[in-house]
């Protein structure tokens, strides 16, 4: 691969500059990205392979970034698993039958990938092909816990109750849940690395809803299984928001890398995961919208932090923010890239 500097990176191995890529690189912060959403539903650019390939490669071309991330959504899974799914406007995802009784449960089926999301696995050969190894491609899903929450739920939540009742109330229904989910997600993550992916990364969005005790309890088990049924193919990063308070045992579920976000020092993290295990992050994605000067400052103050060692990848603490500056963004490429160079 002409530059495997990620790869390297979520290995531990030394490199000659920090890698940088970022969450939700493709999306609506581009021009590029918005004039094909003017002509396609979500879902349609999703599900077809060719715009799907399009905007992964587009911030490739335009930001200098070390790894490509499949453009995709976590929720691509629920159809085959029985679960009606729309992506209503402006509202998001909406889950048309919810689940959240036992008959709900039992009649979720483990997806096969190659029939219920061939698209994604096309896209995937299509982005490689492109690619020629010029950079690692990532592939994603949602961890348990996540998913769990949007089927439950129904949709986005704040307070996630309808899934707070269940994991309270019926424990080991909420257990098969997580099970058959966990299932499906790593028939689906095995899947994209068979089709070309270079990583995955696991994505727990919504794990700061719960407690640490919560966590351990109900929700650790089903992402270390996860994470273990792909383990030793590829990279693997564990990555999870709002859980700073508890990242040592989030980092329990194992990963090649651990995601962290903004909510928690670079160095601190690093210290309570231990510097055996590479770790990513972790700028506030609302910096980038702040003067060039600040964001060299916060930059400079994240690599400081890292301290030249090895198994550093930059990221953003979540996803960029719609109306970021594509400008600002390339910079930041631009500033991890030359300022971390210089350290070494």
């Amino acid at each position: 691969m002409v530059n495997d500097t990620f790869l390297k990176a979520c290995r531990g191995e030394p490199v000659d500059y920090t890698p940088v890529w970022l969450m939700r690189q493709a999306g609506r912060y581009m021009k590029e990205y918005m004039d094909i959403r003017r002509r396609y539903s979500f879902l349609e650019m999703c599900t077809t392979p060719e715009i799907a390939c399009e905007v992964t490669l587009q911030p490739v071309e335009k930001l200098n970034v070390d790894a490509a991330i499949i453009f995709a959504d976590i929720l691509l899974p629920l159809e085959g698993m029985g679960i009606k799914l729309e992506f209503a406007k402006n509202e998001g995802p909406v889950i048309l039958n919810p689940v959240r009784t036992e008959k709900d449960v039992n009649s979720l089926r483990v997806i096969e990938p190659r029939e219920d999301v061939p698209y994604l696995l096309d896209a995937i050969r299509l982005v490689k092909r492109e690619l020629a190894d010029r950079i690692p491609l990532i592939g994603f899903s949602a961890a348990p816990f996540t998913l769990a929450s949007y089927i439950i739920e129904g949709g986005a939540s704040r307070h996630y109750l309808h899934a707070k009742r269940l994991m309270y109330g019926a424990p080991s229904l909420w257990h098969r849940l997580m099970e058959s989910i966990t299932s499906t997600l790593i028939e689906y993550v095995n899947a994209q690395i068979d089709a070309g992916a270079d990583a995955i990364q696991i994505f727990d969005s919504w794990a700061g809803a719960l407690s640490p005790q919560d966590y351990s309890h109900h929700v650790q088990q089903h992402t270390r299984r996860l994470i273990e049924g792909v383990s030793g193919r590829v990279p693997v990063i564990n990555f999870s928001t709002g859980t700073s308070a508890y990242i040592d045992i989030v980092s329990g579920c194992g990963g090649d890398v651990v995601g962290v976000d903004w909510r928690i020092r670079l160095d601190v993290a690093w210290q309570r995961i231990g510097h055996r295990r590479a770790i990513q992050g972790n700028l506030d994605p609302a910096v980038l919208f702040a003067p060039r000067d600040e964001i060299k400052k916060q930059v400079q103050g994240i690599l400081r932090m890292a301290g030249g060692r090895p198994g550093h990848i930059f990221n953003l603490g979540h996803g960029i923010i719609v109306g970021t500056p594509v400008d600002n963004v390339r910079a930041l490429v631009d500033y991890v890239h030359e300022l971390s160079a210089r350290e070494r």
